[in-house]
């Protein structure tokens, strides 16, 4: 590692300890398995990327899941086998959930995560979107792309999001910083909801739907603009770089989750439940933003709108 290099590692370590490390009882793996760890979930990431690149002009529809707003194709089961050989490449023992593995529906989401958390002799588990944006991959829109992450002991600490659209590779290791293509990256600097980029989902589940709806009067008259991008992974990944201020969603599986949650807080943000209480790998409304007076003015605006 060059002294520069270092040097932004060490002080984006600092800045990140109040927000992250501190919050967590987990005593991290050694910095060289962490190193190897986020080396494998680049290019794991840079792979499935590279997949997504190539059928960049969309692809057909394999089947519906949940209902006819929630997308399969033959792309993301060859994205998913594409990182988990490579983990399990260099990882064997270590655990692997990946979104194709789970029925459709919160439940099943809710429960396959309950049960790798509850047996995993290993304590690494790796969670993963192959394709987070399936709806715009299919229609060909360059909001498209993997998010992979690693928890030890439940504690993600290992956080990829690679946008092979754009070449960026958002990269966080738990206590050391996020950085996007290497660079230091922090959120924004909005103090208030009124200067607020807020991004939101269009979800396909019924219930999410209603709420998002709900939240759009309540919303839209406070802050500055509201975005749907159609991607968790990006959304969550552009609020710890800045471009935008905050993101909430009602429900949400890990793996649409994991590694931006780590992105956020490692870029000086807050990652919470719709009740402030600090995300974790069950957690399934959410809400990452840069913190502070904004976040709470987001929360109370949301309970207000009786989103909680």
């Amino acid at each position: 590692m060059s002294t520069s290099r270092a040097d932004e590692v060490n002080k984006a370590a600092t800045a990140s300890s109040t927000s992250s490390s501190a919050e967590t009882s987990v005593k991290l793996p050694p910095d060289d398995v962490l190193d190897a760890l986020l080396d494998v979930a680049t290019r794991a990431s840079v792979l499935a990327g590279d997949i997504i690149l190539g059928n960049a002009g969309g692809a057909d529809v394999l089947k519906s899941k949940a209902n006819s707003r929630d997308l399969l194709t033959l792309i993301d089961p060859l994205c998913e086998k594409t990182i988990r050989e490579t983990v399990l490449d260099r990882f064997p023992d270590h655990d692997f959930l990946g979104e194709e593995d789970v029925p459709p529906g919160k439940e099943a989401s809710a429960a396959a995560i309950d049960a790798k958390l509850a047996n995993n002799p290993s304590n690494y588990l790796w969670i993963c979107d192959p394709i987070d944006g399936t709806t715009n991959f299919v229609h060909g829109m360059p909001l498209c792309m993997p998010s992979v992450a690693v928890a030890y002991r439940g504690e993600v600490v290992v956080g990829v999001i690679h946008d092979p659209h754009r070449g960026e590779t958002f990269t966080a290791v738990r206590g050391k910083g996020a950085f996007m293509n290497a660079e230091l990256i922090r959120v924004g600097g909005q103090s208030s909801i009124g200067d607020a980029i807020v991004a939101m989902g269009s979800p396909p589940a019924v219930e999410s739907m209603n709420m998002s709806l709900a939240a759009l009067p309540a919303l839209m008259p406070k802050v500055r603009t509201i975005r749907m991008l159609g991607s968790a992974a990006l959304m969550l990944a552009w609020v710890a770089n800045g471009r935008l201020t905050a993101y909430w969603e009602y429900d949400l599986s890990s793996w649409d989750v994991a590694a931006g949650s780590l992105l956020i807080e490692e870029a000086g943000g807050s990652m919470t439940d719709l009740n402030n209480e600090r995300w974790n790998l069950r957690t399934r409304k959410i809400c990452g933003s840069n913190g502070g007076k904004v976040h709470m003015e987001i929360l109370e605006t949301l309970a207000e709108a009786g989103i909680v």
